[in-house]
């Protein structure tokens, strides 16, 4: 089986490396990196550490308007899968590469497998939020990390080709994590003992672009009496710029963006982390940190549940109040499967009808005669949402 895998977002980097070794040993994977990551230390270090074979095909889209970024990635990825001819089209979580490859899969009548799909923060405000409805919909197989997502696509009419596989960057964060405390000497390079600092990441469109709000988060962050550790995303550290408020970051160390490695051993050693990140819940949760997460939804309701997790917006004072005030951790609980997704996904996969592994059903033709082996009737495929804001090269769910 040949399988076209997209990505273009640090998370999906970090998810493609336990995948793409699990789909090698068995089929033929192409790697397409549209490039939505076009900063070196977003993109290429994180191919290096995990040893993920270089991409056969690189788009280099880079940042751009929702729209034109979208569009561009379109033309060049029809023209990719007419080449290619693959059996599968696999994309991973909910970023701008993602809906492009999506899109073009389904109007070429492709198998399409959506790894991380059900997610679901109900706020369409966000351009992921309308990323991941939309390639659910269009999608043969859809890979969900938990009970709750299935149950959400069934909400939504999606009830067959529906697989509860686990999480993918649970595999990852337990390579990684013995790895990173063996190689990893950013601790001491930043002069910071584990379990004294705090972790912090702001990257969202929401966060960033407004600047009363980035300066409310920026100045919680700098007043805490504790260190604070911020990897700056391009995205961040322009804005700062722009805005004029570098004095507001005196408290903060912001450092570049630190490949996976670092990240991981950063994360394992904080004594709590902010984040706005979807990404940086999981593995916070995985690494027994626990979580303030700086908006006022999450697609990760499960980590919030269980205790791990506490939802604060952008408001100093809860900001402040969620990092700073004693807490009773409960028992963690199992959410994400076993460390073992990409086995599951790849075994899924397998018996994807419409493949060469199973030719005996195509499901782009039950998509052309609207029937389909996973969808309700008045499912809409061409339903559309529209955001104009410039990409935030957000990190998948981050």
């Amino acid at each position: 089986m040949k399988v076209l895998s997209v990505v273009g977002a640090r998370p999906q980097f970090v998810k493609a490396f336990p995948l793409s070794r699990a789909l090698r040993r068995e089929h033929e994977e192409v790697l397409v990196h549209t490039g939505q990551h076009y900063d070196a230390g977003l993109s290429d270090v994180f191919f290096a550490e995990l040893d993920i074979p270089g991409p056969d095909h690189h788009l280099g889209i880079g940042s751009d308007t929702q729209g034109r970024q979208t569009g561009r990635m379109m033309i060049e990825l029809e023209a990719l899968y007419e080449a290619e001819t693959p059996d599968v089209v696999l994309v991973y979580g909910d970023t701008n590469s993602t809906l492009a490859a999506a899109m073009v899969a389904a109007k070429r009548e492709a198998a399409l497998c959506h790894v991380e799909a059900g997610l679901r923060s109900y706020n369409r405000a966000m351009p992921e939020e309308v990323n991941r409805v939309l390639t659910d919909h269009v999608s043969d197989l859809l890979c969900v990390p938990a009970e709750r997502a299935r149950s959400d696509l069934a909400a939504e009419g999606i009830t067959e080709g529906v697989v509860v596989t686990g999480d993918v960057m649970y595999d990852a964060i337990r390579w990684a994590r013995e790895r990173a405390v063996g190689s990893s000497d950013l601790l001491a390079d930043l002069d910071v003992e584990e379990g004294t600092y705090v972790l912090a990441t702001v990257h969202r469109a929401g966060n960033t672009d407004d600047r009363s709000t980035l300066k409310a988060i920026l100045g919680a962050l700098s007043a805490l009496p504790k260190p604070v550790v911020l990897p700056a995303h391009p995205r961040t550290v322009s804005r700062i710029e722009e805005f004029g408020l570098e004095d507001v970051t005196g408290g903060i160390r912001l450092v570049d963006p630190v490949g996976y490695l670092d990240f991981v051993r950063l994360l394992d050693g904080a004594e709590r982390v902010a984040t706005d990140s979807g990404g940086v819940q999981k593995e916070a949760f995985y690494l027994d940190t626990p979580c303030v997460t700086l908006r006022e939804e999450t697609e990760w309701v499960e980590t919030v549940d269980a205790g791990w997790n506490v939802l604060v917006g952008a408001e100093s004072a809860a900001i402040r109040a969620a990092l700073i005030d004693e807490i009773t951790l409960p028992a963690k609980p199992s959410l994400y499967g076993d460390g073992n997704a990409a086995e599951a996904i790849v075994a899924a996969l397998a018996g994807l009808k419409g493949t060469t592994a199973d030719p005996t059903v195509d499901p782009a033709a039950d998509r052309r005669n609207g029937g389909g082996s996973d969808r309700t009737a008045g499912d809409d495929r061409d339903s559309r949402n529209s955001h104009d804001d410039r990409d935030d090269d957000s990190d998948d769910n981050e």
